[in-house]
This record gives C-alpha cells, sequence and structure tokens, in this order.
C-alpha cells in the first residue's frame, strides 16, 4: 500500500529510517515529505543531454607528457570544475570489491544499519539519509554512510563490522585512494602554478560517503542530492554504470556519463577559496531513475579541523585582489547545523565585500 498524503507520526519515523527502509516495505509513491517545490524539481530543471568532461590521463602525468597534460588539467579546473581521471593505477579488483560490498551493507537488514545512526555530524561512522535530515525542510532520495578514514589507524575500529569483509574491502579502497589523491593534489597545485604547500595534501582529513539511490516511484518529483558545491579541496568520486551525477556548466545542467572505473575528480569550496577564485567549485546535484538504483562512493579531502584555508599570497596582487576571508572546517559545520546549505551559500558567505 502507498504511503498516505499527508504524514502522520508513524510516518515521519518511516522518513527517519531512511529511503531504502520506506522501499523495502512496498513504497509505491513519493512521500510528500520528499517533494519538491514545483521550481526546484529535475523535470523543470531538464539537463542538457549527456557531456564529456575533461579526460585526464593519470599515467600520462608520471612522464614527458607531463607538461601537456598539466595545462589540460588547469584548463579544466577553471572551465569545468571537473575532470575524469583513468589509468590512475587503483586496480579493478579493488574498484570492484569496494562497489561490492556497499551494495551489500544496504542490503543489510535496517536494525543493522540503524546500529550507525547518529545526528552527530563529527561521528567517525555515520549512517543516515536526505542530505542534513535534521534542517531539510525537503528530504533528498538517498541513503549514507559515512565514514572518517585518515589516518586509518584511528577509524578503521569504528566502521561497521557487517559485511564481514567491509573493513578489509573499503579500507584498502581508501587507502589507495588517499595515496591517489595526494599525487592528483600535487598535480592540481603544479598547474596553478603552487608549489610546496604539502600542507593540502599531508595534514588533511579523508571522509568517504558511499551513497544509495534507490529506484523512485516518481523521480520527477524529488532529487538524490540538492544542487550544491563540496566543501573540501578536492572531491574524487566513483559511481556504478548507472547515470545520476549532473553539474551546472554554462548555465545548463548536463548528465556526467560514467566511464567504468574512472574517478569524477571535483574542485571543493576549501581550494576555491586557496586559488583565489582560479579554480571554481562548481555546483552539481544527483538525480533518480524508476528503474534501477545507483551507488556512489565520494572520498571528499579537506583540511584538517584545526587549519585555516587562505587565499595563496602567491595568487594575490594589484590586479588580483584577494576575494575570501579566511575559514576553518568549524565555520562550516556551524554553516551547516543551522542553515540549508544548497548551491554554493557557504563559499557565498566567505566572500569579502
Amino acid at each position: 500500500m502507498p504511503l498516505q498524503a499527508q504524514p502522520n507520526v508513524h510516518q515521519q519515523h518511516m522518513y527517519q529510517k531512511g529511503v531504502k527502509h520506506m522501499c523495502d516495505k512496498g513504497l509505491t509513491q513519493v512521500p510528500n515529505k520528499y517533494i519538491l517545490p514545483e521550481p526546484e524539481r529535475p523535470h523543470n530543471l531538464v539537463a542538457d543531454g549527456c557531456i564529456s568532461l575533461p579526460i585526464i590521463n593519470f599515467a600520462q602525468l608520471q612522464g614527458s607528457d607531463r607538461p601537456r597534460v598539466l595545462a589540460s588539467l588547469s584548463k579544466a579546473c577553471q572551465e569545468f570544475g571537473f575532470f575524469q581521471l583513468i589509468n590512475h593505477g587503483i586496480g579493478d579488483e579493488t574498484i570492484g570489491k569496494m562497489i561490492d560490498v556497499s551494495k551489500r551493507f544496504f542490503e543489510l537488514p535496517f536494525e543493522e544499519r540503524q546500529r550507525y545512526m547518529s545526528s552527530d555530524l563529527h561521528a567517525p561512522v555515520r549512517y543516515g539519509t536526505s542530505f542534513n535530515q535534521n534542517n531539510d525542510k525537503v528530504f533528498c532520495w538517498r541513503d549514507f554512510l559515512k565514514l572518517s578514514c585518515h589516518p586509518m589507524q584511528d577509524y578503521a575500529s569504528f566502521w561497521p563490522s557487517s559485511p564481514l569483509d567491509l573493513r578489509e574491502s573499503m579500507g584498502a579502497y581508501s587507502t589507495n585512494i588517499q595515496h591517489l589523491y595526494e599525487r592528483v593534489m600535487e598535480a592540481v597545485l603544479e598547474s596553478l602554478g603552487v608549489t610546496h604547500e604539502t600542507t593540502l595534501y599531508e595534514q588533511g582529513n579523508q571522509l568517504m560517503v558511499v551513497n544509495c539511490y534507490p529506484a523512485c516511484p516518481q523521480p520527477q518529483l524529488t532529487l538524490g542530492l540538492p544542487p550544491h558545491s563540496d566543501y573540501g579541496l578536492l572531491t574524487l568520486l566513483l559511481q556504478d554504470q548507472v547515470e545520476g551525477l549532473q553539474i551546472q556548466h554554462k548555465g545548463k545542467w548536463v548528465t556526467v556519463k560514467p566511464i567504468p572505473n574512472s574517478f569524477v575528480v571535483n574542485i571543493g569550496d576549501q581550494f576555491e577559496i586557496f586559488s583565489n577564485g582560479r579554480y571554481k567549485s562548481v555546483v552539481h546535484r544527483a538525480v533518480v531513475n524508476s528503474m534501477r538504483s545507483r551507488l556512489s562512493v565520494a572520498s571528499l579531502h579537506s583540511l584538517n579541523a584545526n587549519f585555516n584555508v587562505t587565499p595563496s599570497p602567491i595568487l594575490i596582487d594589484e590586479s588580483n585582489p584577494r576575494l575570501y576571508r579566511d575559514t576553518n572546517y568549524a565555520d562550516f559545520v556551524d554553516y551547516l547545523s543551522s542553515s540549508d546549505f544548497k548551491c554554493k551559500r557557504f563559499l557565498e558567505s566567505r566572500k569579502l565585500q
């Protein structure tokens, strides 16, 4: 039976248990809590077809082609804020195990997943739903598992113990991703003309977010994630082969076509501040569909909570004045706890007038 149009206390409790739980109970229509206002629905923000993001061949960064690839990287970060990373050196088996164990986690009984539910934004492990279920007026069609990952020895013992191979598979994946991030960040900095900024990749946080977007009976009414920019320095995203990621490019929504075993890399707010606006964090969203569930794994890399991010002095002069004030993770969490975190509102709050 479909849920009733007007939510009662039982239904509100159901929302807090997440989308997967409702779908497992036989949901046949989108509850009111997930229905976006008419102007925000995806059928009124039609994606303008698929887009091929700039492709960066990581293997070519290691050889004599490095200057050419760095030029392509700089262009991608300025014009798109996104690129696809191929030939990155992380094996298909490691990636396959990560996707597989993630899917099996979301197939666990709700009572098992519920053990990790928390409203604490600082919790080393957090299972939840929507974007920020404490504040969201309209919920998003997604459930997530968030894991603090770096340094691994500080966090792995908190991770779910089920499925039995979760810690091993996710541990191997996140360690590989952290190493890859450090190499990619080194190249992004070089492409920007800034070197010797090892703090950006040696003293950082790694948060892994595993997203489950169940098939939705009325996908035109809701979104998997609202339009937003990522807070951190860089995000490395692994997707299965179900389309769903859309970015804003030249004023239009475009769908990013998945490339098997590649990573979608995007600039975050912290890096836009550091680059003094040279490289842009770009607004993106996740749409859902009625036929297939979608799974993605975002590895979000940011400065440690007690570090301020500040525009690089190398990139500031009389013709390029400073655009942003210093900020840190505490500022971001305070904003996230008290505000509707959409589009690039946090970054806009850090701009100098």
